[in-house]
């Protein structure tokens, strides 16, 4: 895509899933990209898997995103390796998917940590470099069930939703900046942890697939599509949006 040609990205939460085919994606965009997660050892195996696959153009921060400090690694991760910082990619997250009353205080702090506390730190690291140069693209990941209120994601809803209307804060807030931000808003996706789920909760997982009228789960492609379209440079004229990958579970 002519939009992140050139550019260099952010993407947290990079080892697998989602985040694994966005980094992918972005390098065959012609992109740089700092890959980051939580989870050393399956970052740096992603790491190699692109590697053996020619990509050049990355590299690899570990860190946990929900700790002061880890954010800021990669800003100048991406300012030392390739000299400029364009997009951040907040993909980090994961959550407990239970219902309310079965969260204990661990899994509680858990939800939110992994995907709100990442958020606002990443985009805390960024958004002063992104004013500065008059250029930015922070694009967040959300989840559908914001909207559908799907069972089990309460407590998961309380942190996507945190997410979603900080995107608004923030459009509205840095939007003289040349600054958008927006979210990427999947329902279920065909990732491993889908599969596991699917396996380990088939009633529970069926239920949350009924209500896609599609009548299947997204393809990463699908996700890492929509997020780069975000992330170009064509989009300057769309901010503060929340843009649903679904296939009609929500409709407005």
């Amino acid at each position: 895509m002519p939009g992140i040609l050139g550019r260099t990205a952010i993407i947290t939460g990079a080892a697998g899933g989602i985040g694994f085919e966005l980094v992918r994606s972005f390098l065959a965009g012609g992109a740089s990209v700092v890959m980051s997660d939580v989870d050393d050892a399956a970052l740096e195996k992603a790491r190699a898997k692109l590697a053996e696959q020619g990509a050049q153009e990355m590299v690899a921060v570990a860190g946990d995103l929900s700790v002061p400090g880890t954010a800021d690694r990669l800003r100048e991760a991406a300012l030392s390796e390739f000299g400029r910082l364009d997009i951040l990619v907040a993909n980090a997250g994961g959550g407990v998917v239970r219902h309310t009353l079965d969260h204990t205080e661990e899994t509680l702090q858990a939800t939110i940590d992994r995907n709100l506390w990442t958020a606002i730190r990443s985009a805390r690291a960024v958004l002063p470099y992104f004013r500065e140069q008059g250029y930015g693209r922070v694009v967040f990941m959300g989840a559908d069930s914001v909207r559908n209120g799907l069972d089990g994601h309460a407590i998961y809803n309380a942190a996507k939703g945190g997410v979603h209307a900080m995107a608004r804060g923030l459009a509205r807030e840095f939007a003289g900046d040349g600054i958008t931000v927006n979210v990427v808003s999947p329902c279920a996706t065909r990732t491993p942890e889908l599969d596991r789920f699917l396996r380990d909760e088939p009633e529970l997982a069926e239920r949350f697939l009924r209500v896609i009228p599609v009548g299947r789960p997204a393809e990463l492609r699908e996700v890492a599509s929509a997020t780069m379209y975000l992330a170009s440079e064509e989009a300057a004229f769309v901010t503060g949006q929340v843009l649903p990958v679904n296939g009609g579970s929500t409709m407005v």
